[in-house]
């Protein structure tokens, strides 16, 4: 069976590109009748906190993400972890490293003066036992590195998108397992964990194929399964720089607080990297059938905001009116339902954003403020248009737009724009909108004249 994982660390919300590793991880499993698992990475206990895992887990539950079973927490394995380091230590491929910040700094200052890669050098790695556990027990400050540095072998990462990748252990580094205020860092506390939860796939940005080498190679050496990976291309801003929170990247929680619809956050970010989605599949369980992991950019792509809002739009006119209605309910609390039912079948067309539709509150309440622009336009048309507009609403037998505004044309010699834009204006609040039609007929007879009434009022 298909395993996945989302395993974010709990030190800030859900970020776009967060966002992407969890939809990816979430689609392939589901699409392969698998499992996903959520995974809060949290030995890092400073910055680690309660409220951003109550509030990954809302945003995730927001955007149609669930996962199976409970909720893992990486603290819960410490004791693992450390036996695991142990067991590296026992075979010689992890060592204490007591080297100071300034011997390391200028270590990677000598190798660049020789045109070499800033790896470590090595100087502990060949301490004896005995010293090393001396040292360690005479409290010298020191880290655990892995020793994965070789003048021979290889690994290789099982790529489905990349193929198999073959990484030397000459170019490889003996990277850090272990801080020297004894945390752990990411890479064996992330590989053990996969291997411990049955994690048969990994789908991520390709920043983390040098990590991926190492924690391969670690599992091999605690004779562990490594999952199977699929590494994407980066997810970057339009600034081309790479998109997280710690680089600014906007957060779900802001997107929400914006009015997004989950859906349309799901669409644009589905979507992009990944060809021949079909555009017709609006929704994340229409998505599924279609999706082909293996066929995901291997190169970086850019994120647009543009396309989010696009899908927005797109999404926000195919609601149901009941649904809409409900959304617009804190824009509008005082309307009632039925009314409000109406409206929102009125401007839903014209919305972009679901705040768009206050630019039509006049359609609700003739008192309602209105724009400097749509109070010049009514000025411009006069109170003698306004009045003449008004006796002949009243003279018709039935509310009907087509036959006002031909009897209007016809005593004012007014038409076109200068004809239709005033009553626009007047009615609706707005320069454009719904058609005026469907406008009058929301409005009804007495609508009309509440609002050509005040019209001619604005004129004194």
């Amino acid at each position: 069976m298909i395993v996945t994982r989302f395993a974010p660390s709990p030190t800030g919300h859900l970020h776009l590109g967060n966002v992407r590793t969890a939809l990816l991880n979430w689609a392939f499993a589901r699409s392969q009748q698998g499992r996903f698992l959520l995974r809060f990475e949290d030995t890092d206990a400073e910055r680690s906190t309660l409220n951003f895992i109550a509030s990954i887990q809302q945003d995730l539950h927001w955007l149609g993400i669930d996962w199976d079973g409970d909720v893992r927490m990486q603290s819960a394995h410490a004791r693992e972890h450390r036996q695991a380091l142990d067991n590296l230590a026992g075979r010689q491929h992890a060592y204490r490293c007591f080297c100071s910040e300034s011997q390391l700094a200028l270590d990677r200052k000598l190798a660049a003066a020789r045109g070499l890669p800033p790896r470590y050098a090595g100087r502990c790695r060949q301490l004896p036992p005995g010293e090393s556990q001396r040292r360690a027990a005479a409290g010298e400050a020191h880290v655990w590195r892995l020793a994965s540095h070789a003048m021979h072998g290889e690994v290789i990462v099982h790529d489905r998108i990349r193929g198999d990748i073959v990484f030397s252990r000459k170019d490889m580094d003996d990277p850090v397992l272990v801080r020297s205020d004894g945390s752990f860092t990411f890479l064996l506390p992330n590989a053990f964990d996969d291997a411990l939860d049955g994690v048969t796939h990994v789908l991520r940005g390709d920043d983390h194929l040098s990590n991926t080498a190492y924690q391969a190679w670690l599992l091999s050496c605690l004779e562990m399964a490594a999952p199977v990976y699929l590494h994407h291309g980066l997810l970057l801003g339009a600034d081309g720089a790479k998109l997280s929170k710690r680089t600014g990247s906007t957060s779900v929680a802001e997107l929400r607080h914006e009015g997004l619809l989950p859906g349309a956050l799901v669409q644009a970010m589905m979507r992009i990297g990944h060809p021949n989605l079909p555009e017709q599949a609006a929704t994340l369980t229409e998505l599924l059938p279609h999706l082909q992991m293996e066929q995901l950019s291997a190169a970086a792509v850019r994120w647009s905001d543009d396309d989010l809002w696009r899908w927005h739009t797109r999404l926000l006119h195919g609601l149901d009116t009941k649904e809409l209605a409900g959304m617009l309910l804190p824009l509008f609390p005082d309307v009632p339902d039925e009314r409000l039912g109406a409206f929102a079948a009125l401007v839903q067309p014209n919305l972009q954003r679901l705040e768009d539709a206050q630019a039509f509150a006049r359609l609700l309440d003739s008192d309602a403020p209105v724009t400097d622009d749509v109070q010049q336009a009514m000025q411009e048309a006069g109170e003698d248009f306004f009045s003449q507009a008004l006796e002949i609403w009243k003279d018709l037998p039935t509310a009907d737009w087509q036959a006002w505004t031909d009897a209007l044309k016809s005593a004012t010699g007014r038409k076109g724009k200068a004809l239709f834009m005033p009553l626009r204006t007047a009615l609706t609040g707005a320069a454009h909108g719904p058609e005026m039609s469907a406008v009058v007929g929301f409005l009804g007879r007495e609508g009309v004249i509440a609002r050509l009434n005040d019209a001619i009022v604005r004129q004194r």
